[in-house]
């Protein structure tokens, strides 16, 4: 989440005049995240999030978006819910953006997770999966590997400069990548949340609470949603892995869908794809996040630790499995 998009105080009350929620008494930024406008907003009827939609994000899309958050409340999976408005609509227009507003969900965020969270994340990564099987909107990931050679394309001397030689490996990475089957069609496929980092995931003490921010979930491999929860959840800051961590992921994840021989056999790479979807995608961010948003942009290094770590991983089971 973050504050690209400032929202005036009458700009504010014209929206709320469209809903049922009586008059804002609270009204803050979120700045967290990289993509979307965020705020914390309170009325007079209970705490909301406000989201205008900024960026990437594709006005096409956002109705897949607030019918996958309604289907996945409706079989038991706790996210936000998209309010509507007096005419029914949940999807409106604010300060020139697509804008919704959906439910507060209780719970923090951890800042640093523990073994037992990432257990309970990995099991209720899996429950989203299950709930969502039923989902009959797909969505392509425009963040797939199709889009990682755009991404990169003349930023090779900002990466050089980050860290001397990076670049070549980076290339490596797409070329390796690039090569191999392991990111196509012939893994289970289904709904992924596809970015559920700590501060998307919900606790009450270790106990996983629920999802939020779902606006890059698209339909891919299952075992890559794992993945990506692999390099946010189970990395030390310090860019070193815990085993730990990787091992209570996917324990958890398997207490509630097993994982089939494709997919394990898969998982390092799918790891090492996940690892540079988001190299990639913060080193854009790096040179191009708006010098006056409330956000920071994430260091691109990060990932590229990350990246080592998969290199030298034979199988799943340098993850715990």
């Amino acid at each position: 989440m973050a504050v690209y998009t400032t929202v005036s105080d009458d700009a504010l009350a014209s929206f709320l005049a469209e809903y049922e929620l009586g008059e804002a008494v609270a009204f803050k930024g979120i700045a967290e995240g990289v993509e979307n406008s965020n705020y914390y907003l309170e009325t007079t009827s209970g705490r909301f999030i406000l989201t205008l939609f900024e960026k990437r994000a594709n006005p096409d899309d956002l109705p897949y978006f607030i019918a996958l958050k309604q289907h996945l409340s409706e079989n038991g999976f706790s996210c936000p819910l998209p309010v509507a408005a007096r005419d029914g609509e949940a999807l409106r227009t604010l300060a020139g953006r697509p804008a919704v507003i959906v439910t507060f969900l209780q719970g923090l965020s951890p800042r640093v997770p523990n073994a037992r969270q990432c257990r309970e994340l990995g099991a209720g990564l899996a429950k989203l999966h299950e709930a969502s099987a039923t989902f009959a909107m797909t969505r392509q990931n425009d963040l797939g590997p199709s889009s990682w050679p755009n991404l990169w394309q003349g930023r090779a001397a900002i990466a050089d400069e980050l860290q001397a030689d990076l670049s070549a490996k980076i290339d490596q990475d797409l070329a390796d990548i690039g090569a191999a089957k392991s990111l196509s069609d012939d893994l289970p496929r289904g709904t992924i949340h596809a970015d559920l980092f700590p501060d998307n995931a919900f606790f009450l003490g270790d106990r996983f609470t629920g999802a939020i921010d779902f606006y890059f979930a698209c339909t891919d491999a299952l075992a890559y949603d794992l993945a990506i929860c692999m390099n946010a959840w189970a990395f030390e800051t310090d860019g070193a892995f815990n085993f730990s961590k990787g091992a209570n992921l996917i324990a958890g994840y398997e207490s509630v869908r097993s994982l089939q021989a494709s997919e394990r056999s898969a998982f390092p790479l799918l790891c090492r794809g996940a690892a540079l979807r988001f190299f990639l995608t913060r080193l854009v961010d790096w040179t191009e996040t708006p010098a006056d948003a409330l956000v920071k942009p994430k260091d691109p290094l990060d990932y590229a630790a990350r990246l080592r770590f998969h290199r030298t991983a034979k199988s799943i089971d340098a993850y715990g499995a």
